[in-house]
């Protein structure tokens, strides 16, 4: 029997120490460090490689270079966000607040894969609770397998004995390994069951999912190293208390990190929203100061945003500066160029930004949109809702070229936008004969004022 050891792991970086530290010096948090088993008697439990021989090293002219084809889902969205549908043997983590969806999500997706033999780990619900889940969508499989264990050795063998083609874990913080002799969701618990999984997804070729549970500041909780560990990390964000919820990529060894889904929560599960510029542009009746139109970019995907601004004297002495949805400090230095070179005195006014229908911008093409809704509410002039603004601001007020102007002109165009105002440095090698919105285009931060306010 090998000799029971300890040591001491932090929560956050999952860096082992000893003895206990009070601060970490890989990743510089306090007292996150927690004493873990690290060493018990040896156990043939877990996942188990078929293949004992041990690995030689190859000359890489000597791979066999595979295209292997991806598994073909029915939601555009997450297969827009994976980078164009599930790879074999790839391992995804999944994470999100308590009760956005992620299990409705994963459920919702393996009753679409109704050609596929698909196994639902739960370790959270009974099998009754999931399957009042899946009544209430309009999705039905019977290849769809229901397990709820949170024990790996067991659900390994029942994995042997029905051979899905796609696992799904709900969740990884609620399993346990025999090799690992403390509680779940601890740090040595969550990296040995994800590393076991990872053992079992790429020796055998199935894709595996993984929900997982997020701290207080939006984080997926456990060691950093769990992120390090799979192949896709993604998020599931949106309010619990608003019906659209976002899907975004943070890590992406098979595609890009720059998509985004959006979804719908509804009765019946998950709505793909296709379009989701008509989402996230409020529809009204007439013309209000303080709203602009702007055009951004989201990986590969041109998305129409409602910029809402408002300004108003300050009445406490310092004036406030609020953003939801935008860099705090760009909103800042904006504020900035707008003084210094438009004379807009902006220092004695509290100024609030949002983004509309919850989305977070971090393009800065929309620069322009932020600069012109604020005018707007300043001033008290409406804009035209049929005018698209589509350019970056530099500090000397000129209005600086965006990338891939061509797709955020054909999405506005596709919208019923009547105008479009861009940098003229964007429209270099641009037909814009093509195009039946009208295309303005301007250097400098003066001349979109005069045209728009003067």
């Amino acid at each position: 029997m090998a000799k029971v050891k300890s040591a001491y792991f932090c929560q956050e970086c999952g860096h082992e120490s000893p003895k206990w530290v009070g601060k970490c010096p890989s990743c510089g948090q306090w007292n996150t460090f927690v004493e873990e088993v690290v060493t018990k008697e040896k156990s043939s439990s877990g996942y188990q490689s078929p293949s004992k021989r041990a690995n030689k090293p190859i000359a890489i002219q000597e791979v066999e270079s595979t295209n292997e084809a991806r598994i073909k889902v029915a939601d555009r969205e997450l297969s827009r966000v994976l980078g164009g549908g599930i790879v074999p043997g790839s391992l995804v983590l999944i994470g999100g607040e308590p009760g956005i969806g992620k299990s409705t999500l994963m459920l919702q997706i393996a009753l679409q894969l109704a050609n596929l033999k698909v196994l639902y780990v739960s370790g959270e619900e009974s099998a009754q609770q999931i399957k009042m889940r899946a009544d209430r969508m309009e999705h039905d499989s019977k290849n769809c397998f229901i397990l709820t264990e949170t024990h790996t050795a067991d659900i390994f063998r029942e994995v042997e004995a029905l051979g899905p083609d796609l696992l799904v874990i709900d969740s990884i913080q609620t399993l346990h390994s025999p090799k690992i002799e403390s509680a779940a969701g601890s740090v040595g618990q969550v990296k040995e069951c994800t590393a076991e999984l990872m053992r079992f997804a790429k020796e055998n070729k199935i894709p595996v999912f993984l929900i997982g549970h997020i701290t207080k500041d939006g984080a997926i909780a456990g060691p950093k190293v769990l992120e390090h560990m799979v192949d896709a990390v993604l998020q599931f964000e949106g309010d619990r208390h608003l019906t659209y919820r976002i899907l975004r990529t943070t890590k992406n060894r098979f595609g890009s990190t720059n998509e985004l889904g959006i979804y719908e929560m509804m009765q019946n599960g998950l709505r793909q929203v296709s379009n989701p510029s008509e989402i996230l542009i409020s529809q009204k009746d007439k013309d209000s100061s303080g709203t602009a139109i702007g055009a951004t970019l989201e990986g590969n995907r041109p998305l129409l945003i409602e910029i809402q601004a408002l300004v108003s004297p300050a009445t406490y002495g310092t004036p406030q500066r609020s953003a939801t949805g935008y860099d705090s400090k760009r909103l800042n230095m904006l504020l900035a160029v707008l003084e210094k070179r438009g004379g807009f005195r902006l220092g004695i006014q509290d100024v609030f930004l949002n983004i509309a229908g919850g989305v977070r911008v971090e393009d800065p093409a929309i620069d322009l949109a932020v600069c012109v809704a604020i005018i707007s509410s300043l001033e008290e002039i409406p804009l035209s809702s049929k005018t698209c603004v589509a350019a970056e601001v530099g500090l000397s007020g000129e209005i600086r070229a965006v990338n891939r102007v061509e797709n955020r002109i054909a999405e506005a165009e596709k919208l019923g936008f009547k105008e479009i105002l861009v940098s003229k440095f964007s429209m270099k090698g641009v037909d814009t004969a093509r195009y039946n919105i009208e295309i303005k285009t301007f250097s400098q931060l003066g001349e979109v004022v005069s045209y728009l306010f003067g």
